[in-house]
């Protein structure tokens, strides 16, 4: 014998799976993929202009930055170790974007290209993961990059 609740329960879970799924709004990976190469091309420019709040700026609370066998787990130890690649007139490195690549959700993204030294010789390669915040601004939550040490010529 079922229960008056337990009959009503089983008709809202039935009406329930009969509505159709909420629609989606398309996402515009190509409009996308220019957020985000202008985001790090922008994050790039924050490195050159030697500006460490612009830096800042573009990482998520929750970033890891991967530089060797270590983590930099969170924004504060990020700061606090890139300070260093501040001080001075002139970037002890350069980097551009390549390749963007972005999910079809378009909630994630990665970006790679190379890295440079002063004199403009590639060095190494870097990956960075972004993530769509629900503001529409993009942030990096993970970046690390690939030493070129064999592959130079």
């Amino acid at each position: 014998m079922r229960t008056p609740f337990l009959l009503a329960l089983l008709m809202a879970v039935a009406g329930c799976a009969s509505q159709p799924a909420p629609r989606v709004a398309p996402v515009d990976l190509d409009a996308l993929t220019r957020e985000v190469a202008a985001a790090e091309t922008a994050f790039a420019k924050s490195m050159a202009d030697r500006d460490f709040d612009a830096f800042a700026s573009f990482l998520a609370e929750d970033a890891i930055f991967q530089p060797g066998p270590d983590s930099l787990r969170g924004k504060a130890a990020i700061l606090a170790a890139w300070g260093k690649y501040f001080e001075g007139a002139q970037a002890p490195f350069s980097w551009r974007p390549e390749t963007v690549v972005v999910l079809d959700g378009g909630q994630l993204a990665q970006t790679k290209g190379p890295v440079f030294d002063p004199e403009g010789k590639p060095i190494m390669e870097f990956r960075s993961t972004w993530r769509r915040d629900p503001d529409g601004r993009w942030k990096v939550v993970f970046d690390d990059g690939t030493c070129l040490c064999g592959k130079r010529g």
